[in-house]
Protein backbone atom coordinates (compact mmCIF):
# COMPACT_ATOMS: atom_id res chain seq x y z
CA UNK A 1 0.00 0.00 0.00
CA UNK A 2 2.75 2.56 0.93
CA UNK A 3 4.55 2.11 -2.47
CA UNK A 4 1.15 3.02 -4.12
CA UNK A 5 1.27 6.11 -2.31
CA UNK A 6 4.60 6.86 -3.20
CA UNK A 7 3.89 5.98 -6.68
CA UNK A 8 0.70 8.19 -7.47
CA UNK A 9 2.71 11.13 -5.54
CA UNK A 10 5.44 11.07 -7.52
CA UNK A 11 3.01 10.83 -10.77
CA UNK A 12 0.80 13.81 -9.43
CA UNK A 13 4.24 15.61 -9.10
CA UNK A 14 5.57 15.04 -12.70
CA UNK A 15 1.97 15.86 -13.38
CA UNK A 16 2.26 18.99 -11.86
CA UNK A 17 5.10 20.17 -13.02
CA UNK A 18 4.24 19.23 -16.53
CA UNK A 19 1.01 21.21 -16.54
CA UNK A 20 2.72 24.27 -14.64
CA UNK A 21 5.18 24.26 -17.53
CA UNK A 22 2.61 24.13 -20.53
CA UNK A 23 0.41 27.41 -18.31
CA UNK A 24 3.69 29.21 -18.45
CA UNK A 25 4.25 28.62 -22.00
CA UNK A 26 0.54 29.04 -22.65
CA UNK A 27 0.09 31.92 -20.80
CA UNK A 28 3.13 33.72 -21.98
CA UNK A 29 2.49 33.21 -25.37
CA UNK A 30 -1.16 34.35 -25.45
CA UNK A 31 -0.82 37.44 -23.24
CA UNK A 32 -0.75 41.18 -24.48
CA UNK A 33 2.57 41.82 -23.03
CA UNK A 34 0.99 44.55 -20.61
CA UNK A 35 2.12 42.49 -17.53
CA UNK A 36 4.26 39.69 -16.23
CA UNK A 37 2.15 36.52 -15.40
CA UNK A 38 4.25 33.92 -13.60
CA UNK A 39 2.98 30.64 -13.22
CA UNK A 40 3.60 30.01 -9.28
CA UNK A 41 2.15 26.34 -8.49
CA UNK A 42 -0.28 23.82 -9.43
CA UNK A 43 -2.86 22.13 -7.33
CA UNK A 44 -4.23 18.88 -8.18
CA UNK A 45 -7.28 17.72 -7.17
CA UNK A 46 -9.10 14.33 -6.14
CA UNK A 47 -8.34 11.74 -8.34
CA UNK A 48 -6.49 14.21 -10.90
CA UNK A 49 -10.19 15.50 -12.39
CA UNK A 50 -9.33 18.84 -11.41
CA UNK A 51 -5.89 21.25 -11.93
CA UNK A 52 -6.11 24.72 -10.27
CA UNK A 53 -3.01 27.02 -11.83
CA UNK A 54 -2.02 29.61 -9.77
CA UNK A 55 0.08 32.30 -10.66
CA UNK A 56 1.33 35.74 -9.83
CA UNK A 57 1.31 39.49 -11.57
CA UNK A 58 3.33 42.25 -12.38
CA UNK A 59 2.53 44.61 -12.31
CA UNK A 60 0.03 44.46 -9.33
CA UNK A 61 -2.70 46.61 -10.99
CA UNK A 62 -2.97 44.81 -13.33
CA UNK A 63 -4.07 41.50 -11.50
CA UNK A 64 -7.52 41.39 -11.62
CA UNK A 65 -7.55 41.97 -15.46
CA UNK A 66 -4.56 38.93 -15.98
CA UNK A 67 -7.04 37.01 -14.10
CA UNK A 68 -9.89 37.77 -16.36
CA UNK A 69 -7.72 37.14 -19.49
CA UNK A 70 -6.77 33.72 -18.18
CA UNK A 71 -9.93 32.38 -17.37
CA UNK A 72 -11.77 33.27 -20.84
CA UNK A 73 -8.90 31.47 -22.37
CA UNK A 74 -9.29 28.03 -20.60
CA UNK A 75 -10.87 26.81 -23.70
CA UNK A 76 -7.79 27.31 -25.89
CA UNK A 77 -5.78 26.36 -22.71
CA UNK A 78 -7.58 22.84 -22.87
CA UNK A 79 -6.74 22.97 -26.60
CA UNK A 80 -3.03 23.82 -26.56
CA UNK A 81 -3.27 20.84 -24.00
CA UNK A 82 -4.74 18.73 -25.85
CA UNK A 83 -2.49 18.98 -28.36
CA UNK A 84 0.26 18.55 -25.36
CA UNK A 85 -0.88 15.25 -24.56
CA UNK A 86 -2.35 12.10 -26.93
CA UNK A 87 -3.54 10.10 -24.02
CA UNK A 88 -4.95 10.04 -20.49
CA UNK A 89 -7.96 11.93 -18.96
CA UNK A 90 -7.70 15.31 -18.66
CA UNK A 91 -8.66 17.58 -15.52
CA UNK A 92 -10.89 20.47 -15.83
CA UNK A 93 -8.54 23.26 -15.67
CA UNK A 94 -9.09 26.80 -13.43
CA UNK A 95 -6.67 29.67 -13.02
CA UNK A 96 -6.50 31.58 -10.21
CA UNK A 97 -4.49 34.09 -8.42
CA UNK A 98 -1.43 32.84 -5.84
CA UNK A 99 -2.79 34.53 -2.65
CA UNK A 100 -0.26 32.40 -0.70
CA UNK A 101 2.47 33.61 -2.44
CA UNK A 102 1.53 37.72 -2.66
CA UNK A 103 1.38 37.01 1.57
CA UNK A 104 5.02 35.85 1.46
CA UNK A 105 6.31 38.29 -0.61
CA UNK A 106 4.78 40.76 1.90
CA UNK A 107 5.68 39.08 4.65
CA UNK A 108 9.70 39.14 3.09
CA UNK A 109 8.94 42.80 2.41
CA UNK A 110 8.28 43.56 5.98
CA UNK A 111 10.82 41.51 7.31
CA UNK A 112 13.97 43.17 5.54
CA UNK A 113 12.57 46.65 6.27
CA UNK A 114 13.15 45.72 9.99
Amino acid sequence: MENTFKASAFKDDKLKDQIKRWAAEFLQRESSGQSLITVTDVKIGNEAREATILFTVLPESKQEAALEFARRQLGDFREFINKKVKTGRMPFFHFDIDRGEKHRQRIDEITIKN
